[in-house]
């Protein structure tokens, strides 16, 4: 599974915070990851300097394979909680698409 970390301008995302970002989403993620090709995490800083809460977009694309990529938001007050609610519904929804598919229902 290929991961890619994309940020604004407001939130420096150097190699570490991609380090972060990957452990902490396919952990959240568990083993679906096994069945995706591909996961982008896109964060975004909503109110820049202002500060505020829930001002921290994350946005998760992920790519299953064979199926048509599927996307979640989940806005927080920092970086960390929002990859943490962003994992979290990723997986929420990945297995509900992915129980709809399984030929045992």
């Amino acid at each position: 599974m290929q991961f890619q970390l994309n940020t604004d301008s407001n939130i420096h995302g150097d190699e570490r915070l991609a380090e972060v970002a990957e452990q902490m989403v396919t952990s959240g993620l568990g083993h679906l990851t096994g069945r995706l090709t591909r996961v982008e995490v896109h964060l975004v800083d909503t109110n820049g300097a202002k500060g505020g809460p829930d001002d921290i977009r994350c946005t998760i694309e992920a790519r299953p394979e064979g199926l048509r990529p599927h996307t979640v938001t989940h806005s927080d007050a920092n970086v960390e909680a929002a990859l943490r609610g962003g994992a979290r519904k990723m997986r929420a929804h990945l297995e509900s698409e992915f129980g709809k598919l399984d030929p045992r229902r």
